[in-house]
């Protein structure tokens, strides 16, 4: 049935030339935009203006290519009857390929347009809007009151789920799930940035931002994010599990509301939306408190989704690097980078292939500083294609106050726009005139400067570490010659390299992602001893184990492979030999007869 369906808006199918650029500006006309409807005596009566908006909506839906319709036909039909395989499909290929094909430059039709095909069903015309507004978040640019209204369908989504009487019976795929949840995070912090710039409001956007009270405000993104967490009960759930109890137990556990996929994976997928929420509104250890009951392995439900995979590891990765736990932010990158280069061929055919790349590519970048800031041998593949990407970055970061800007310039790039919790006061027309007279820092930029001032004071430590590298003992007095600085001076530095070279690690299977003890991350100590001091280096040498026995188990199965292929088979000759009667002379061979060899082959004379 699926396939049958499937097939009628999947077909490629010729689309006639009237249909592909259409402007529905023009198919509507100005009406009541020109000065001949001003007067009062020559208004059209409530009858001919509805017959007028009827005879419009009719027109704009007779431009919808028929291909369109029908796929939204049987997408309405697979939600309907939860068929999640029918759905998956509709989602992930044909909406992007109906999209690419009619709609890469213009808006999908409007939900009130499509109502009629799916008999004005609320909750799928919910959906409907919730991929209509992505589309013009992703493609085009949405105005003021795009935003407006996709916080409206947003809380009218979540008001569906969280209040209605008892659970609801909607099932949806993990993706979609997963999107709804990113798009609803990524559409907050695209008001936010936007809000945040008042001095570019025109006066009609300024008078509609100080009525509309607080959209996409902090607090209502928070509350819907905690109450999809409590009315799952998923941190619950996650315990249950983890303590190995029975699905009976569990069902006792998390309530009607947790027994079910849709509940269980909102909720799931909330944890990780506080955790890049956190991160974007600068509070980097409540960031990772709020993922205290996750665990970052294989074997975790956000691995069933590659762009929540990967997501998590960026948003961990970078709050780990702002509380300077460089070691463990490095470890974060190293293994997710790792897993997308084992499954890029993979990522080719996924529809989320650009945005995980750009992901990955900002992970090279903070790897980039994470190493320059905290020298490790973690993974040399992953350090020489950071090498390649950002060679003059990584050369400068290396040349003390002279790294500066190439710090500047890969943080920039790599960090997650931040934003501010308090918005301008656009409802109160004196304090918006202070806000503007008075600068305010931008939140990106003032996590840059704390970033910088921590390199900063960080910057004399390479110097130091090379002088220390080349001696065994050394006197105080020289190194602070070497390094041009009194004695006092010199010993600061020490402390500094001291302090850098130590700090809060994950070094075991520590619940949390807080959690960690105090670790060593330079292979370089010392001690001072009156006028002296002494160095001692670990060098770690290259382990050859892995190497040797990652390719004895791929000589192995080469071997196995081969055992275990049939044999080739023999081929016959086309003309079967004809049998020799007796009294015959003998016919002698020919030198193109062939010769039996091996596997039953003929092998060719000449």
């Amino acid at each position: 049935m699926a396939e049958q369906r499937i097939s009628y808006w999947a077909a490629e199918a010729e689309v006639d030339e009237d249909l592909e650029d259409v402007d529905l500006n023009l198919a509507i006309g100005s009406f009541g935009q020109t000065d001949l409807y001003e007067d009062a005596k020559s208004h059209i009566d409530e009858t001919t203006l509805l017959a007028m908006q009827q005879q419009m909506a009719q027109q704009a839906f007779a431009q919808i290519p028929d291909v369109v319709k029908r796929f939204i036909v049987h997408f309405y039909q697979a939600v309907q009857e939860n068929n999640l395989a029918e759905i998956t499909v509709a989602y992930e290929s044909g909406w992007n390929r109906l999209t690419e094909r009619f709609y890469a430059k213009t808006e999908w039709p409007e939900a009130e347009l499509i109502a009629p095909l799916v008999n004005d069903d609320p909750i799928f015309l919910i959906l409907y809007r919730e991929l209509y507004y992505r589309h013009v978040y992703s493609r085009l640019q949405p105005n003021l009151d795009d935003r407006f209204h996709s916080y409206e369908n947003s809380c009218e989504l979540f008001n569906y789920l969280l209040n209605s009487d008892g659970p609801v019976t909607l099932e949806l795929p993990e993706q979609w799930l997963w999107d709804i949840i990113d798009e609803f995070i990524y559409q907050y912090q695209s008001f936010s940035v936007w809000r945040s710039k008042a001095a570019s409001k025109t006066d009609d956007e300024l008078t509609s931002l100080g009525d509309a009270g607080q959209p996409w405000s902090s607090y209502s993104v928070l509350n819907v994010l905690y109450s999809l967490i409590q009315k799952s009960r998923v941190h619950e759930y996650i315990n249950a599990v983890q303590e190995g109890k029975s699905q009976e137990e569990i069902g006792d556990i998390v309530g009607e509301y947790g027994v079910l996929p849709l509940y269980r994976l909102l909720g799931y997928f909330s944890i990780l939306g506080l955790l890049r929420v956190h991160t974007m509104l600068g509070d980097f250890t409540l960031a990772l408190k709020s993922m205290e009951n996750v665990e970052l392995n294989q074997k975790s439900s956000l691995t069933r989704v590659t762009a929540c995979h990967v997501s998590t590891y960026y948003y961990v990765g970078f709050c780990y690097m702002m509380l300077r736990r460089y070691t463990d932010a490095t470890r974060t990158f190293v293994t997710i980078l790792n897993l997308i280069l084992r499954m890029r061929q993979y990522h080719t055919r996924s529809y989320q292939y650009d945005q995980i790349n750009k992901t990955a590519d900002r992970m090279y970048a903070l790897f980039a500083i994470c190493n320059a800031l905290s020298p490790n041998r973690l993974d040399d593949n992953i350090l020489n294609i950071v090498k390649e990407r950002f060679g003059e970055q990584v050369a400068k970061m290396s040349r003390s106050e002279e790294g500066i800007p190439a710090f500047e310039e890969l943080f920039t790039y790599a960090c997650p726009k931040f934003v501010s919790a308090n918005p301008p006061p656009y409802e109160d027309g004196d304090a918006l005139v202070a806000y503007l007279e008075e600068p305010h820092i931008d939140p990106a930029q003032r996590h840059l400067k704390d970033f910088i001032a921590d390199v900063r004071a960080q910057l004399p430590v390479a110097t130091l570490r090379s002088f220390l590298k080349l001696y065994t003992s050394l006197g105080t007095s020289k190194l602070a010659g070497f390094l041009d600085a009194d004695e006092e001076e010199m010993v600061q530095q020490l402390m500094v390299l001291k302090q850098a070279s130590r700090s809060i690690g994950r070094v075991g299977n520590e619940k949390g992602l807080l959690e960690g003890s105090t670790v060593s991350n330079n292979d370089l100590d010392f001690v001072i001893d009156e006028n002296m001091v002494h160095i001692t280096e670990s060098t770690v040498g290259r382990r050859y184990a892995g190497w040797f026995i990652r390719n004895t188990e791929h000589a192995q199965r080469v071997y196995d492979g081969l055992k275990n292929s049939p044999l080739p088979v023999p081929i016959r000759p086309i003309n079967p030999p004809t049998q020799q009667q007796p009294g015959q002379p003998q016919q002698p061979k020919s030198a193109t007869q062939g010769k039996s060899v091996a596997w039953g082959g003929v092998k060719t004379v000449g």
